[in-house]
């Protein structure tokens, strides 16, 4: 009967956890779809004006969700997708090729297929999705934490601290369509497994299911986001560390390894053999170290070999798409030229910049910070005696890893181990580069929420100060309600424009705006904010010309090369304060051009006055050299646009 009763105990106490855990999944889903109803006025707003609300590239995604929807038919809509020819003037390309946009695919099948568009529109199916994703994501960490303390207590906590610092943990709210916002969820899920795979005494068959869950999690994670290989080779990175510290075994290692491959090679299929992901460094250095393990050859030897095996199929396959990121790191490390205009683009924004200060402020005021340091220290300490004691133990050489363990002072989880190298590597990230702390950010609290209700830890601290594990709940408790009762924000805006253009019509003018006008009036683009691709981030520097200090007829001559009809510029460009001199757009095209920048300070010796003056600037004046090829059309207080008088005269 004793028996029975802790059984079910036990089983009613999993089951309120998991009820927890789903709950509060839920209230992040209600909260940031409140808070995106409460900033827009979203269900009282026009459809153009809903449309507007997708911002920058999030316009763009949004726009092929909407063309599979207008589309015939499902087969007609992805034949449209494979051979498109409305998104880059004088060019079809293959969007499922280029971008990640299965999940608008998959979205708009559904929704034509499901029996719900008599109450509910296109645009909430789309963005309740990506909100419900929320809701996995925060389940997902719920269940990290839970795996590593033994505790839903640790979910609970964790759940709580994701909502309290949504500022830093999510953007969701008001970037729906960003590519991040789909593929975290399944990155955390992704933690999950990894962390359910790493614990002791797993059985078999559930090794196996674990596995295949984790190559679910990977491949969802791959298909929905451009920027995957680079977050699996810091993946990649962590586990290369375990397997040298000894604290996973070699089938562990090789297993984690070919789910990353076999994800990889996956998306590679699905996207029409994207040579960009085959000749990603995460798959060049995954081939070697499961080489060098094979071999067991040099430590050293990883790198190595990726780096040749990166170099030679880069040459191989001729390579350019993902240059651009090579030339941003290497100019933010200061190893490479400042002037390159891709690199200069990226380095003067915000969002690439170092991580600020208030950040850490604001985690300090939800009380998230002070136990997330106290639980990195202390496992980082025993990290590093457990190196030592491993470094020391020359007697380990050739024994079996379990026996290994068996014998050491100090020990650590595989699983915790892999969750503190993953905190460590994503926070170093997020600390060099502003936009990666959403990598870093929802991590944080399932590894201090740890921290806090971890056994481990506290059977040490306890231990030390003779108390007993009730005060672990009543601490926790105390977190939770000190927590709750910190902060809250929001934001708001919006934009209008013209759709009394030809259908075929070809727009040119920045990457942000023209997101929004493929959206909105389905026009063709010149240019657009999906940089993964060479022969567009050329087109656009030279579209962006418009802001340069360059002639009528070069400006004409550019836009009529890239099949341009009609022009729009915008006056918090060409006149921009937001960024200090040599950030601003028009001066990183000055210094690309070899010009002297605009108003005072100093310029490089080998910068020369421009012979032309602004274009953006001049062409207001209707000089007769302006009007002869450019002519006004539509003007406000923002936006000017002009069409080429030229070739619309001929037509």
């Amino acid at each position: 009967i004793t028996m029975y009763l802790k059984s079910v105990r036990t089983v009613l106490w999993v089951a309120i956890g998991w009820i927890v855990g789903i709950s509060l999944g839920m209230l992040c889903c209600i909260y940031v779809a409140t808070l995106h109803e409460n900033d827009l006025w979203f269900s009282n707003i026009k459809e153009v004006e809903r449309e507007i609300s997708f911002r920058t590239e999030c316009g763009l995604y949004y726009s092929y969700y909407k063309q599979m929807l207008r589309a015939p038919s499902i087969q007609q809509g992805l034949s449209e997708l494979i051979s498109d020819n409305a998104t880059e003037s004088k060019r079809t390309i293959n969007l499922l090729r280029r971008m990640n946009i299965y999940q608008e695919v998959f979205l708009g099948v559904l929704y034509r297929i499901l029996p719900i568009q008599a109450y509910l529109e296109p645009v909430y199916f789309y963005i309740y999705t990506v909100f419900s994703l929320q809701a996995v994501y925060v389940i997902a960490l719920f269940i990290t934490s839970w795996l590593l303390s033994g505790s839903w207590l640790a979910g609970a906590l964790t759940g709580v601290w994701y909502i309290l610092n949504r500022v830093d943990t999510t953007r969701v709210e008001f970037t729906i369509s960003l590519r991040e916002n789909w593929s975290l969820p399944f990155f955390a899920l992704q933690i999950a497994a990894i962390t359910c795979y790493l614990r002791p005494h797993l059985k078999p068959i559930q090794q196996k299911v674990v596995l295949w869950l984790m190559f679910l999690a990977t491949l969802c994670f791959c298909l929905t986001w451009q920027f995957n290989q680079f977050i699996l080779l810091v993946q990649a990175l962590i586990i290369f560390t375990l397997d040298c510290l000894d604290l996973i075994s070699t089938e562990q290692v090789t297993c984690l390894y070919l789910v990353q491959v076999s994800s990889l090679l996956s998306v590679w299929l699905l996207q029409f053999c994207n040579s960009m992901i085959l000749g990603s460094l995460a798959l060049s250095f995954i081939v070697s170290a499961l080489f060098v393990k094979h071999f067991q050859t040099c430590i050293t030897w990883p790198y190595l070999f990726s780096l040749c095996i990166f170099m030679f199929v880069q040459q191989a396959l001729q390579l350019r798409s993902d240059e651009h990121i090579f030339k941003f790191i290497k100019s933010k490390f200061g190893l490479g030229p400042t002037r390159d205009f891709d690199a200069s683009l990226y380095l003067c924004e915000e969002a690439f910049g170092l991580l600020p200060l208030d950040t850490f402020d604001r985690l300090a005021g939800t009380l998230l910070a002070y136990p997330y340091l106290v639980t990195l220290i202390v496992l980082l300490v025993m990290l590093a005696l457990l190196t030592l004691d491993n470094l020391c133990d020359s007697s380990a050489v050739g024994r079996p890893l379990k026996g290994r363990f068996e014998e050491r002072p100090i020990c650590m989880r595989a699983d915790v181990a892999y969750n503190l190298l993953h905190t460590v590597f994503f926070g170093l990230l997020a600390l060099s580069t502003m936009r990666m702390k959403y990598l870093w950010t929802g991590h944080m609290c399932a590894f201090a929420a740890y921290g806090v209700c971890g056994k481990e830890l506290w059977s040490l601290c306890l231990n030390m100060i003779h108390c007993n594990t009730k005060t672990k709940v009543k601490t926790t408790a105390q977190i939770l309600k000190v927590s709750f009762n910190r902060r809250m924000k929001n934001t708001s805006s919006t934009l209008s424009s013209s759709s009394k253009t030809p259908k075929t019509a070809v727009f040119a003018g920045s990457m942000q705006l023209l997101a929004g006008i493929k959206l909105c009036t389905g026009r063709v683009l010149t240019n657009h904010p999906h940089y993964e691709d060479r022969a567009l981030r050329e087109r656009t520097r030279q579209v962006y010309q418009i802001y340069a200090q360059q002639s009528p007829e070069e400006v004409h001559r550019i836009l009529r090369a890239a099949g341009a009809d009609f022009v729009v510029m915008e006056d918090s460009v060409c006149y921009e304060r937001r960024h200090g001199r040599g950030c601003r757009l028009r001066d990183l095209l000055d210094l690309a051009n070899g010009h002297i920048m605009d108003g005072p300070g100093d310029n490089d010796p080998d910068l020369v006055h421009a012979s032309h003056p602004r274009f953006c600037a001049s062409v207001k004046t209707d000089g007769p050299a302006y009007t002869a090829l450019f002519t006004r059309v539509f003007q406000n207080k923002t936006f000017h646009v002009y069409n080429d008088h030229v070739r619309l005269t001929r037509r």
